[in-house]
């Protein structure tokens, strides 16, 4: 009973294979991912930066769709609808977002160097929308949403 009760109050690294020391020497090297430079995956503040501007350029869209109203009660609706289909579209046919090319990541599966793909975008921008699976992040620091998808957010250069 105590090995089960240790498994999951020890946190996320108590799931990880015990190698020599018990935690893996970089993020990434469980999937085997590079430490660092292009192909290496990114922090929680490149995450975000990403976001916010795919947010910033939803919401220029949303607004002009809405016929240049930014008050119009509609606009935060308009905002979200753009910015999902925006990701499933972009994230499929070029692995990334506008936000994520402008700093620089891309989505990349980890099971084999093929493209995301339009079910794994979709998934993995359904599972956006929520927040709650992007907050809650593995010992790589890779998210929920990329977990369930088999995907992790790189660097592209």
């Amino acid at each position: 009973m105590a090995r089960m009760t240790g498994s999951w109050l020890s946190g996320p690294t108590a799931a990880l294979p015990i190698d020599d020391d018990g935690t893996p020497k970089y993020r990434g090297e469980r999937i085997g991912l590079p430490a660092t430079g292009r192909g290496s995956l990114v922090g929680s503040g490149h995450r975000i930066g990403a976001l916010m501007l795919d947010w910033l350029m939803a919401g220029g869209v949303a607004i002009l769709i809405l016929g240049g109203d930014a008050l119009d009660p509609r606009l935060s609706s308009v905002v979200l609808i753009v910015w999902f289909l925006v990701g499933i579209v972009t994230v499929t046919l070029f692995s990334f977002t506008p936000g994520q090319y402008i700093v620089g990541l891309q989505v990349a599966r980890i099971d084999k160097p093929v493209g995301v793909g339009i079910v794994r975008a979709l998934a993995r921008q359904v599972l956006l929308v929520f927040m709650v699976p992007p907050l809650i992040t593995d010992v790589d620091g890779r998210g929920m949403h990329d977990r369930a998808t088999g995907t992790a957010l790189v660097r592209s250069r």
